[in-house]
């Protein structure tokens, strides 16, 4: 099995990573053509074009490594579409056998980017790639991948996981709810070290609702044009939400 969640960034998508990694059943990769696209050999950012990427790492290196890791055990990976949507031919989208996609509110998404990139573009608030991929994944399948709202997943962490892991059909591993506070190396990038974007993780024992207070979107006009721009994709996708029954 090769078990995708198409994620929008900030959308507490690491923790839901973290639940799977919890599990023990499958080997999980982290976000790994979004590290080529900002750190690789070809990446297809220049934000952060001071790093020196590592000798080999590339995409073609990347799905080298997913596929044959998928051809011997189970295999999670959380991703952003923008990421890989130029190299996701359809070859390599029907060898991803199970899809699942976890939004958030915009204007969260948007918040929580802008604390740490101010200069935040539009793609990387990732909803108009992942809605693109949402459509191709239903014509390709014939059914629609189950979508994930955040809001769900932190306010019934138990009762959204069991919904995905049906929807995908996956068993539910209770356990894996629960965790030790501590280091989150598996997620941090060779670029950013631990990095600021897990702090909330590393301090966490499960998936918790968030606490963050941002400024407020429209005092930064062009981070509310980025919202606006981002909401009709949101609201397509939200009309798929799963079923969640706290009960």
């Amino acid at each position: 099995m090769f078990l995708t969640l198409w994620a929008t960034p900030r959308s507490t998508s690491t923790a839901f990573e973290w639940m799977m990694r919890q599990r023990g059943d499958f080997e999980c990769f982290h976000e790994p053509f979004n590290e080529v696209f900002y750190y690789g050999e070809d990446r297809r950012s220049q934000r952060d074009a001071d790093v020196e990427a590592k000798p080999g790492h590339n995409f073609e290196s990347v799905w080298a490594d997913l596929f044959t890791a998928a051809d011997t055990h189970p295999v999670f990976m959380k991703e952003f579409a923008y990421s890989v949507e130029a190299d996701l031919t359809d070859e390599r989208l029907d060898n991803i056998t199970h899809h699942g996609i976890l939004i958030r509110d915009p204007r969260r998404v948007v918040q929580g980017l802008a604390k740490y990139w101010p200069d935040v573009e539009f793609f990387e608030i990732g909803f108009e790639a992942l809605h693109a991929l949402f459509d191709r994944i239903s014509n390709r399948v014939g059914s629609a991948p189950p979508v994930l709202t955040s809001e769900d997943l932190v306010e019934h962490p138990e009762a959204a996981a069991r919904a995905f892991c049906e929807a995908v059909d996956i068993s539910f591993v209770e356990e894996s709810l629960q965790w030790e506070q501590g280091d989150r190396g598996e997620v941090s990038w060779y670029g950013e070290g631990s990095g600021p974007w897990h702090d909330n993780l590393r301090r966490s024992t499960g998936i918790t609702k968030p606490t963050t207070v941002y400024p407020p979107l429209e005092d930064t006009p062009r981070l509310y044009e980025l919202y606006e721009r981002s909401l009709p994709f949101y609201e397509a996708l939200l009309e798929h939400r799963l079923a969640v029954d706290p009960t």
